[in-house]
């Protein structure tokens, strides 16, 4: 196999998230929460590009930019580190994000950027890992990130990062409303824990409600299953989500959900047409600072080209 060019760049996509249903147990002496969720990865993605460099550096545009960190706090450069000191790689990578998944809006973002950032050093710095090894290193940088490079529909135990496979038939359309301040996973378990904590199973399961409605592509009954037991906290934190909600419902959404620890609302809808009207309800009665339409499942993290870094950003 020939050398790559010095200017070429990977660039791999990765999707974020919706959690249709997401079980919390009570919190472990380890501090983390037994979950038992269902999570479909839907058509708003995270583009990561890496280029060779001498240093490791990360770049953000596109939604929310401004929030996410661009040092060592940031998730895509941890992931670049870990993969060098795994595999034994001395060299650096010039990150670019370019961000399609609301910044800390229980979609899963930041883990979408890990398992991007995952695929394309491997691929620039021909590493050679297995899906299955860049999973076990995603597991250690989130609990998320083995999803984002898994994708399509899956239920996740554990922490989440425990998954296997969930049949679903068809395309499930959602309407999704966003805010621009974003709502802190921490804080929203630790508003769950001081609410319900003492009210929750050791162990969570997984509605099979939503199961059937998934094998069966039963859209109204996987709406009415729709559940997330971090919903309460998130409304405690930020109560003017409950507005939301109702007029996601009002506008006819089959079921409207809080997804992860929020703050986005998720509607489902019958069909895209349905999104768009859902859509534009919440626009027209103001209670979102965006919307967005997006269809799932969609596939993990994915190589989807190379691309030629200008000479005056190689600098």
């Amino acid at each position: 196999m020939s050398p790559r060019p010095a200017a070429d760049g990977v660039r791999v996509r990765a999707p974020g998230k919706i959690n249709l249903t997401l079980g919390v147990g009570r919190r472990r002496e380890d501090g983390y929460h037994p979950l038992a969720t269902v999570f479909q990865a839907v058509s708003a993605f995270e583009d990561v590009t890496a280029w060779p460099a001498e240093d490791r550096t990360v770049t953000v545009s596109g939604l929310h930019a401004e929030h996410v960190p661009t040092d060592g706090a940031n998730l895509a450069l941890q992931a670049a580190d870990l993969l060098a000191r795994i595999t034994g790689v001395d060299e650096g990578v010039a990150l670019h994000l370019h961000k399609g998944v609301p910044v800390a809006g229980g979609m899963g973002g930041g883990s979408a950027d890990a398992a991007a950032t995952l695929v394309a050093c491997d691929a620039l710095w021909r590493t050679g890992m297995s899906r299955a090894e860049l999973t076990e290193l995603g597991a250690q940088l989130g609990a998320d990130v083995p999803f984002a490079l898994a994708g399509q529909t899956a239920v996740g135990r554990g922490r989440g990062d425990a998954l296997s496979p969930a049949m679903t038939r068809g395309e499930y359309h959602w309407t999704l409303a966003l805010r621009s301040d974003g709502l802190s996973t921490a804080r929203a378990y630790g508003v769950f824990d001081e609410l319900l904590a003492g009210a929750v199973d050791d162990e969570p399961d997984v509605d099979p409600a939503v199961m059937r409605a998934l094998r069966a592509g039963d859209l109204p009954a996987l709406g009415a299953a729709l559940s997330n037991d971090l919903q309460a906290a998130a409304l405690e934190v930020a109560p003017e989500i409950a507005e939301t909600l109702a007029v996601a419902e009002d506008a006819g959404a089959l079921g409207v959900v809080v997804s992860g620890s929020g703050p986005t609302v998720a509607a489902l809808a019958r069909s895209q047409h349905q999104a768009l009207a859902i859509a534009a309800a919440i626009t027209a009665a103001g209670v979102a600072d965006d919307v967005m339409c997006v269809s799932g499942p969609v596939a993990g993290a994915r190589v989807i080209g190379t691309e030629v870094r200008a000479a005056e950003e190689r600098g």
